[in-house]
C-alpha cells in the first residue's frame, strides 16, 4: 500500500524537493546579503516579516484561486512570479524594495506549497494519507536543510546565489506540470471561530501564535544571528542546515510521547527545555563555533516539533466536523504570529546585540511553558484523540495540509465510532 502510494506521488515529491531547496536557500540568503549591505538587525527583521505577510495573504486567497482556475495554472503562475521577484531583489539594494519582493515571494511560495499539498491530498486516501504527509514533511525539511549549504556557492557578483534560487523555483514547475491527477478539492470547510477554539483549548491559541513568532524568527533571523556571532559563511550554512535535519529525527519521539502522556505536559516540558537551551546558549555561544552550532541544533530539535503537538492538542478538543475549520484557522493564526516574529526579534537584536536573538527565543518558549502549566492546573484532565499525526504540521503547513490532517483525524474518529 505504501509503495503503491509513493509510485503515484514520487514526481510530486521531486517537485517539492526542488522547491524546498530553493526556498531554504532564499530565506538565509536574504539575511546574509542584508548583513553584507550593513542593514541593521531591526531593518532586516522588517524585511523578513514581508515574507510572512505574503504567506498570511496567500493562505486566504490561494485556495480560492485554485478552485477558480486550477492548480496547474496557479503553480505555473506563482513559480514564474516568485522566480522573477528573486532576481529583482539584488537589482536595488533598498529595504522597502526588499520588503516588497519578500512579500511577493511569501505570497507565491506559500501558494506553491498550497498547490503541492492540495495535489498530495487529492491522490492520497484515508489509508495512506498520514504516511504520505509524513514523507512529504521529511522531504521538505531535508531539502530545506540541504538548501542552506548552497550559501557556500562563490558569488563575487552578488547575483549568482539569487540566480540559483530563481532557477530552482522555476525547475520545481517541471515535475508538477507533467504530473497527471484529478483536480483537488478545497471545499467543505465548516467555519469555526477563534473564540470557539479558545473555549475548547486556550493553549492551542496561545501556543500557535507563539510558535509562529518564534519559528519565523528562527528561520529568518538565524543566519543574521550567526553572522553577528562572527561565524564565517561556510559555518553559517551548516548551522542553518542542521536544525531542519534534526527535526526529522526529533519529531516522531515528540509525537509518540504526546500520544502516551498529557499533550500539554509534553508541550510544557519541551518549551521549558527550549527556553533553557536558549538561555544557556547566550554565554556558552562565545566558547567556540562548535558549541554555538551544537546548541542551535539542539534548540531546533526541541523547539520545532512543538507546533505539530499544538495542532494535535487542538484536534483533541474538536468534533470531527470542526477539525478542518479549526486547523485552517490555526494556520492563519500561526501566519499572524509569523508576520510579527522577525520584526520583534530584529528589535531585540538591535538593542541587545547578538544575545537578543536567543533572549527573544527564551522569552517566547518560557511564556509557552508557563501557559501550558497554568492550563494543566486549570483543567487537570484532558481528552485525547487518536493521534498518529506525528509529522504533519510544521512551519510550512498551509490550509491544505491542515485539511488533509483534519480529514484523516475525522476518518479515524468515524472508524472508532
Amino acid at each position: 500500500m505504501m509503495f503503491a502510494g509513493l509510485r503515484s506521488v514520487w514526481v510530486l515529491l521531486l517537485g517539492v524537493a526542488i522547491l524546498s531547496l530553493g526556498h531554504g536557500l532564499h530565506g538565509s540568503l536574504i539575511g546574509v546579503r542584508a548583513s553584507a549591505e550593513n542593514f541593521d538587525a531591526a531593518t532586516t527583521g522588517l524585511i523578513m516579516s514581508g515574507y510572512f505577510a505574503g504567506l498570511l495573504l496567500s493562505s486566504i486567497v490561494t485556495p480560492r484561486i485554485v478552485q477558480s482556475v486550477g492548480h496547474i495554472r496557479v503553480f505555473a503562475a506563482f513559480a514564474s512570479v516568485v522566480s522573477t521577484a528573486v532576481l529583482l531583489i539584488p537589482l536595488w539594494v533598498q529595504p522597502t524594495w526588499w520588503f516588497l519582493m519578500r512579500f511577493v515571494a511569501g505570497l507565491c511560495t506559500s501558494g506553491l506549497f498550497i498547490v503541492c499539498e492540495s495535489w498530495l491530498n487529492s491522490v492520497s486516501t484515508n489509508k495512506n494519507r498520514g504516511q504520505l504527509l509524513s514523507i512529504y514533511m521529511i522531504v521538505t525539511y531535508a531539502a530545506m536543510g540541504l538548501g542552506q549549504l548552497l550559501l557556500n556557492v562563490p558569488d563575487s557578483s552578488g547575483f549568482s546565489r539569487f540566480i540559483i534560487v530563481s532557477a530552482l523555483l522555476s525547475m520545481a514547475m517541471l515535475p508538477l506540470t507533467l504530473m497527471r491527477s484529478e483536480t483537488p478539492s478545497l471545499a467543505g470547510i465548516r467555519s469555526v471561530t477563534l473564540a470557539e477554539i479558545y473555549r475548547s483549548s486556550p493553549l492551542a491559541i496561545v501556543a500557535t501564535l507563539a510558535s509562529g513568532m518564534a519559528q519565523s524568527a528562527f528561520f529568518s533571523m538565524g543566519a543574521v544571528y550567526a553572522l553577528m556571532q562572527g561565524l564565517p559563511l561556510s559555518l553559517v550554512s551548516v548551522m542553518m542546515a542542521l536544525p531542519p535535519l534534526a527535526l526529522i529525527i526529533s519529531q516522531y519521539p515528540a509525537g509518540l510521547l504526546s500520544d502516551r502522556y498529557d499533550r500539554r505536559s509534553v508541550i510544557m516540558i519541551l518549551s521549558a527545555i527550549a527556553a533553557a537551551i536558549a538561555l544557556i546558549s547566550i554565554p556558552a555561544a562565545t566558547i567556540s563555533s562548535s558549541v554555538l552550532i551544537a546548541l542551535f541544533t539542539a534548540f531546533g530539535a526541541i523547539a520545532l516539533p512543538i507546533y505539530s503537538l499544538v495542532i494535535a492538542h487542538a484536534n483533541d478538543h474538536m468534533a470531527k466536523e470542526q477539525m478542518l475549520g479549526a486547523s485552517s484557522k490555526l494556520v492563519l493564526l500561526y501566519g499572524t504570529g509569523a508576520m510579527a516574529g522577525p520584526s520583534i526579534a530584529g528589535q531585540f537584536m538591535q538593542h541587545i546585540g547578538s544575545p537578543g536573538f536567543m533572549t527573544f527565543m527564551a522569552l517566547i518558549y518560557a511564556i509557552m511553558a508557563v501557559h501550558a502549566l497554568w492550563r494543566r492546573r486549570q483543567r487537570p484532565t484532558t481528552v485525547k484523540a487518536s493521534a498518529g499525526d506525528i509529522m504533519k504540521a510544521g512551519p510550512l503547513t498551509t490550509p491544505v495540509a491542515a485539511q488533509a490532517q483534519a480529514e484523516e483525524g475525522s476518518a479515524r474518529q468515524q472508524v472508532a465510532s
